[in-house]
């Protein structure tokens, strides 16, 4: 899952409350119809997935407007970021801090060469890893609530051996997020246990289920999750249908918990088709994608699976993918080890 770790930070992002570049006040180059026409292009070519091309247009429209406009910055880097362009993204960023006129503005941008330069190092490259962690300190320096910049550098010093520099920087974070937010569960793992957060985990997210519950991945300490991506018009998944009844009533009382999360758009339908199929485990509609985009799912049926410490062991696409056999040694691994506490590290 190749933008998992991407899907999974830019979550992180929403817990800052970062604030945008303030609108200019219409430069020239606004009224220029060239810049207006490659901006025009470089949206539909977005909008159309056509990643690299819309590149090209976005740099085409930010040198009409000769590296002013903010707008044009930020989608360029979006997209630089998700064709794994981390080299480009850094100078991007790099021009976003010559814009900034706030501090809280001029923290985004460094916050965000630090994530372009975390993504660039991998697991090898500590000169990269050591400028991120600079850039992330300089993020910290303009805007310590910066609970982005907290978490990643918690992920960059874990990276550098340095785990009790990390779990202090997840610490700082948990004071600057909500118990609320979807990745408070996450960054309290990582404060206990640092050296988690050098797995590779799946997106941090909370969901209400079709019975009124809250599913959140982090509350599931201790158990193994199973993540099912399906709808009721697809074929390939009404014929895994079985086999997923067969697993949710043979591991029934054993620590799994499965969720379904459906691509329906008709509610009414979708509820009816689980009443009928007696789906009794966790049900969500993802009607917008968002989950799904977030795991990097563009095809179904997909699965999941998180093993009892929240890491991301396996994931599988199509009918006939071996689920049962990869739960039996998860569970087994789950039970021979003990519970996961998950709610006392102080902020």
């Amino acid at each position: 899952m190749r933008l998992s770790i991407l899907s999974a930070a830019l979550l992180c992002c929403s817990l800052a409350s970062l604030s945008t570049l303030h609108a200019q006040d219409a430069p020239d180059y606004k009224s220029n119809p060239k810049f207006q026409s490659a901006m025009a292009e470089a949206k539909q070519l977005q909008k159309e997935r056509q990643t690299f091309f819309a590149i090209d247009a976005y740099k085409k429209a930010n040198k009409i407007a000769a590296g002013k406009d903010a707008a044009c910055l930020k989608a360029l880097l979006d997209l630089q970021m998700k064709a794994g362009a981390y080299k480009d993204a850094v100078a991007t960023t790099t021009a976003l801090e010559a814009l900034a006129t706030t501090p809280i503005e001029k923290s985004k941008a460094e916050s965000d060469r630090g994530f372009a330069l975390y993504l660039e190092a991998g697991d090898k490259k500590r000169d990269l890893l050591n400028s991120a962690d600079a850039a992330f300190k300089a993020a910290l320096t303009d805007n310590p609530k910066n609970a982005t910049a907290l978490y990643m550098d918690g992920h960059v010093l874990a990276r550098l051996g340095q785990m009790d520099a990390a779990r202090d920087q997840f610490k700082a974070c948990l004071s600057c997020i909500s118990p609320k937010d979807p990745s408070y569960l996450r960054a309290q793992h990582f404060a206990e246990d640092p050296a988690l957060s050098l797995h590779k985990m799946a997106p941090a997210f909370t969901v209400t289920a079709l019975d009124g519950s809250k599913f959140n991945l982090d509350a599931m300490g201790g158990r193994v999750v199973l993540i099912d991506f399906w709808a009721t018009w697809c074929g390939p998944c009404n014929e895994e249908l079985p086999h997923m009844k067969k697993i949710a009533k043979e591991f029934a009382g054993q620590p799994l918990v499965i969720i379904s999360v459906s691509w329906d758009s008709d509610e009414t339908k979708w509820k009816n088709f689980i009443d009928k199929n007696e789906m009794t485990w966790v049900q969500y509609r993802d009607a917008d994608h968002v989950l799904s985009r977030n795991f990097g799912v563009e095809a179904i049926p997909h699965y999941f699976t998180i093993d009892s410490d929240g890491v991301l062991t396996a994931e599988m696409m199509g009918s006939g993918s071996d689920v049962e056999g990869k739960l039996k040694k998860l569970i087994a691994r789950a039970k021979a080890s003990p519970p996961t506490p998950v709610n006392h590290v102080g902020n």
